[in-house]
């Protein structure tokens, strides 16, 4: 079944259950989707187009709870949990970190990387495989982990 379909059983499941914090979730979820089926861009909605608009949405909430907590926020920063929560349900099962070290080790024996300089190839590789698996960041990390 499509995101979208998941998305609309999932809101009609929110609004019987009058669970504000999945509708909020997956409003911005809908929201977001449109907005890239409208942009003009002739962009096809696909797979990873989708992933990469779920990683948007929780990387944005993600920043947003950071500067919340650190400001004493705890109310504002409870929504942004929530939301983080129901938006990653819809994304793929994440690697652990042991996972994703052995998966980056084989593509950096494929590429034959030996040093720093090589990094670009590697996450090169390493993005797109792993795309929507891992976050870029700790990508990033266990790559230069490995080569260094």
């Amino acid at each position: 079944m499509s995101l979208e379909k998941t998305l609309m059983t999932d809101l009609k499941e929110a609004m019987k259950a009058k669970d504000q914090a999945a509708l909020r979730g997956i409003r911005a979820v809908k929201a977001e989707i449109l907005k890239f089926k409208t942009s003009g861009t002739g962009e096809e909605m696909n797979e990873a187009a989708e992933i990469k608009i779920l990683q948007r949405l929780v990387k944005q909430r993600q920043d947003s709870l950071s500067i919340f907590t650190e400001q004493g926020r705890e109310d504002l920063a409870v929504v942004e949990r929530e939301e983080i929560d129901i938006i990653s349900k819809y994304l793929p099962e994440q690697l652990s970190a042991e996972e994703l070290k052995s998966k980056i080790q084989e593509i950096i024996t494929q590429t034959g990387a030996s040093s720093m300089k090589d990094m670009g190839k590697v996450m090169g590789m390493a993005s797109k495989s792993l795309a929507g698996k891992a976050d870029g960041k700790s990508i990033s990390t266990c790559v230069k982990e490995l080569l260094s």
